[in-house]
């Protein structure tokens, strides 16, 4: 005969009986502390003579083995797995009975004792005292309490997206892709404080959004009656302060853009932007090239595997102009081919998928998307772009009005990083916003806005500056081989769950 199947509201229920049982016999199944003094890493690798006499350790339980008078469990810490000996001749009967007795997959418990190494050759606490720091009323997903009880698998990555604390717990390998996450953040952060740049913070609320081309969040401040906006980019905040005297200045900034979310995208990202007086994109991309390297250096390697292209950041990154991409990859010269209508049909003549009703910029934009994106595997700067897609970035100073000097990074098909030597003429730079606000007129919800403070900003006077943005989530996809930003995200924004 097939052994029962305990549904999960059954199992909650055998559970919540016993943490009853535990408040009514006058024991706290939920203490206010427990004195740690050591991790799973800090006993794994003793040799036998050096191990300690006498420790606590505290964790969650995520294996159970009873046999009598005697049970092994395994705690899991912040550091890893070590099994736990509990005796009943050694913690007393009452405790072994009524308190580890009701202990469940999932619980938090703290355990004080020796440390020995079993016949088998594991590392192992002989337990002394032992106590419930926390009754767990939900048994983990993915595990079994008995034999034949089987429930809340955990398996589907959307679940595991939605329910972080419980991928955290089944799939503790997680934990380190977020380990390393912070790593890189502070990497990013060391080198730029080295290189005498200051962190700021400038408004994630903002009365205009502006700095790229996006959709924003809206919403409504009760005080000031009036609509405000989630920043889309921190840049035209971090240009008022180059403008107001700072020379070197960064920010490491939540971003929110109304957009759709695929394997590459999610709502609410985290971009890192610097910037620098007196120099232009030449220096930004030279130090972007520097940063990146390091970074890989510090927190591991610069040869990798990333979506499954071998990709070296140890080599010179390629330097090659958009044009030249575009002609080699499309075929079409967009520095000739200016009449939108003209573009849309050379173009839909190789990706029939390129919808109707796009402007021109966002015909150049798609059509390199489509054709050129997906040739760039090894890291590679793309240079000088159309003026037409880059209304914050200078003219080039070759002289030719439909160029400017803009680099933006790929790496395994994915843009990493944008940049521009920064358009610092007030006069012409509202030119280009008033351009733009045509665009947003006719329909284009991405146009970027005229923002009459920022250009009284630059009539002060803006020095000559380069400023770049990092996508940070995309590089920590890169240096961690996940390949959607949804693994690197802990709380990824999720579609509603269908009913």
């Amino acid at each position: 005969m097939p052994p029962i199947q305990k549904t999960l509201q059954e199992l909650r229920s055998i559970r919540l009986e016993k943490l009853n049982e535990l408040k009514a016999e006058g024991y706290d199944p939920f203490p206010y502390k427990y004195e740690v003094t050591h991790h799973s890493s800090d006993l794994l690798d003793l040799p036998d003579d050096q191990f300690p006499d006498d420790i606590s350790i505290a964790g969650r339980i995520v294996s159970l083995r009873r046999m009598g008078k005697a049970s092994f469990a395994h705690v899991q810490d912040r550091a890893g797995k070590l099994q736990i000996y509990v005796k009943r001749d050694i913690v007393g009967e009452e405790a072994y009975k009524k308190i580890f007795g009701r202990i469940d997959l999932g619980d938090f418990v703290g355990a004080r004792g020796r440390v020995f190494r079993t016949r088998t050759g594991e590392v192992t606490l002989e337990t002394s005292t032992f106590e419930l720091l926390s009754k767990s009323l939900r048994p983990p997903p993915g595990m079994k309490e008995k034999d034949g009880e089987i429930f809340d698998p955990f398996d589907d990555k959307e679940n595991r997206y939605r329910r972080r604390y419980l991928d955290l717990i089944v799939n503790p390998g997680v934990k380190d892709i977020f380990v390393k996450r912070a790593a890189i953040i502070k990497a990013l952060r060391d080198i730029l404080d080295e290189n005498d740049f200051v962190e700021v913070e400038t408004p994630a609320l903002q009365p205009l959004y502006g700095g790229a081309s996006a959709r924003p969040f809206v919403t409504h401040h009760n005080a000031l009656d009036r609509q405000l906006y989630l920043r889309i980019a921190d840049e035209l905040y971090l240009k008022r302060l180059i403008i107001g005297g700072f020379e070197k200045v960064y920010e490491m900034a939540k971003n929110f853009r109304n957009e759709g979310m695929d394997k590459n995208h999610n709502p609410e990202f985290t971009a890192l932007e610097y910037y620098q007086a007196f120099v232009d994109y030449n220096d930004c991309m030279d130090f972007t090239e520097s940063l990146v390297r390091d970074v890989a250096r510090r927190v591991g390697h610069t040869k990798l595997t990333f979506q499954g292209q071998e990709v070296d950041l140890a080599a010179p990154f390629a330097r090659i102009a958009f044009h030249e991409l575009m002609n080699t990859y499309s075929g079409i010269d967009v520095s000739q081919v200016t009449e939108p209508g003209e573009l849309r049909r050379l173009a839909r003549r190789q990706f029939p998928e390129i919808p109707e009703g796009l402007n021109y910029g966002q015909l150049v934009d798609k059509l390199f998307g489509l054709a050129v994106e997906p040739q760039l595997i090894q890291p590679t700067f793309v240079v000088d772009y159309p003026k037409a897609i880059s209304p914050l970035a200078k003219l080039h100073r070759d002289g030719n009005s439909n160029i400017v000097e803009r680099f933006e990074l790929f790496i395994a098909g994915m843009e990493f990083a944008n940049a521009f030597t920064e358009l610092n003429d007030p006069i012409d730079q509202r030119q280009r916003l008033n351009a733009q606000a045509k665009l947003g007129s006719a329909g284009d919800e991405e146009a970027q806005t005229l923002d009459e403070d920022f250009i009284e900003a630059m009539e002060y006077g803006m020095p000559p500056t380069g400023g770049v943005g990092i996508g940070v989530d995309r590089l920590v996809m890169l240096l961690t081989g996940q390949d959607s930003i949804k693994d690197v995200i802990l709380f990824p924004a999720m579609r509603p769950r269908s009913r």
